[in-house]
């Protein structure tokens, strides 16, 4: 019940920006960093006679939605793999128009200073939900401690190692509570989020942090055949300018790195 009130509230909400007129540059976006990231850049787009209106939601169901359903011109909340999940899922005539930012998972610990330290069967917790699991095991392969075996690496598994030569043991545990896990492990790897809400720095104390390179990184999704729009085309340029990236570094230290 609760659902379809935040559905019908953001419907309502889409169909007001609607009538705000015909030039109006329509993007839902949630709150943390992708709303503060579009209004960053709305006055530039205001000097290029673009009216960026920015609606704001929590309900992961309703950009791609809104997007398809031509409500909205653009959304800037999910990164690629979801995006693909939602396309395979509901048919969705969407695409991704560049990549912008990405919220580092990162690989972290109270005992060793730099991953060369790891000794042989040490412990290292990853998230246990699927997602997030295949993401640490893909940055642990980044960095050396393993290798996967290839197949559907983005669902990846600890099944999927097929070479582990210190012999780690990982222990896999609900996301939120790897923090604290970090007094009975070597190590642990840890969502952003996460992480800044038990007072660590991504920039500071992380051992290795996802690049810009990752799969996971957020990007802004529009409908298929939109791409050469020229407000679509002005809206990606000012997210993937030099100022963007100024702007990122500044505000948020680290937690969030730029994509492009």
């Amino acid at each position: 019940m609760m659902q379809r009130i935040i559905l019908l509230l953001c419907a309502v909400l889409l169909a007001s920006c609607s009538s705000q007129g015909k030039k109006g540059l329509k993007v839902v976006a949630t709150p943390v960093p992708h709303a503060e990231m579009l209004e960053f850049v709305k006055p530039d787009l205001k000097a290029q006679g673009i009216d960026l209106i920015i609606v704001v939601t929590g309900d992961y169901n309703v950009p791609n939605r809104a997007l398809a359903d031509k409500d909205a011109d653009a959304n800037f909340f999910q990164h690629i793999p979801f995006m693909e999940e939602q396309i395979k899922q509901f048919h969705y005539p969407i695409m991704s128009l560049a990549k912008i930012e990405i919220e580092p998972m990162g690989i972290y610990s109270k005992k060793i200073t730099k991953l060369a330290d790891l000794k042989e069967n040490a412990t290292i917790a990853i998230p246990n939900d699927p997602t997030n699991e295949a993401r640490a095991l893909m940055l642990l392969q980044k960095q050396g401690l393993i290798q996967l075996d290839g197949t559907k690496s983005l669902q990846a598994t600890i099944v999927n190692i097929s070479s582990n030569p210190k012999h780690i043991k990982f222990i896999e545990v609900d996301p939120a509570m790897l923090p604290r896990s970090l007094q009975d492990v070597d190590a642990a790897v840890i969502n952003t989020n996460y992480a800044l809400e038990a007072q660590l720095s991504p920039e500071k104390d992380a051992l290795a942090l996802e690049d810009k390179d990752s799969p996971y990184a957020n990007v802004i999704a529009i409908r298929q055949g939109d791409e050469n729009r020229p407000d679509i085309q002005a809206l990606k340029a000012a997210m993937t300018s030099e100022k963007m990236k100024t702007f990122i570094a500044e505000k948020y230290k680290g937690a969030i790195l730029p994509a492009f």
